[in-house]
């Protein structure tokens, strides 16, 4: 049996959280520290502060195996059955996020960004979406699907002309 594909960028998006949070905390530290007004509770409001940047940073855990992907944020755990998709689109805003919906009730919000960065993953939600398509589940996605394919296949393709000296 095929062993799930996991983030692989994960871990220094982790640190990069932590990183944040911990410059926030020291910068509001040290000026209230150089202004004299440095007070055990507001250094305790300062630390609340950071935590919550933190928590709001905290990128989710996405990892796929055969016909599932799952996307594990601090408290809740979401998955969805690739070959059993009936939807897959695109929320725009400030963040793009794709929506993957599928005909057991399941649904997983993720950045498309963890996709593209990682092919291992990207490929198995491809398999699991042909799969629903080609059973006829998968009514709406189609565009959304081939338009990350593309983006996927282009920095697949610039990565190997990168390594390879050619960009």
């Amino acid at each position: 049996m095929e062993q799930a594909a996991h983030d692989r960028r994960r871990p220094k998006d982790v640190r990069d959280s932590v990183r944040c949070a911990g410059v926030l905390l020291a910068l509001l530290v040290l000026v209230d520290w150089g202004s004299g007004r440095l007070a055990p509770w507001r250094f305790a409001l300062w630390c609340a502060l950071a935590l919550l940047l933190f928590l709001v940073l905290y990128p989710a855990r996405v990892s796929a195996g055969e016909d599932w992907l799952a996307s594990r944020r601090l408290l809740r755990e979401r998955r969805v059955r690739t070959d059993l998709l009936v939807s897959v689109r695109f929320l725009d805003g400030i963040a793009q996020r794709l929506v993957l919906k599928d005909a057991l009730g399941g649904r997983v919000e993720i950045d498309p960004e963890v996709l593209v960065n990682n092919p291992q993953l990207w490929r198995r939600l491809d398999e699991g979406a042909r799969r629903a398509a080609d059973d006829g589940l998968l009514l709406c996605g189609a565009t959304a699907l081939r338009r990350l394919a593309r983006r996927v296949d282009s920095e697949t393709a610039q990565a190997v002309f990168r390594a390879s000296g050619l960009d």
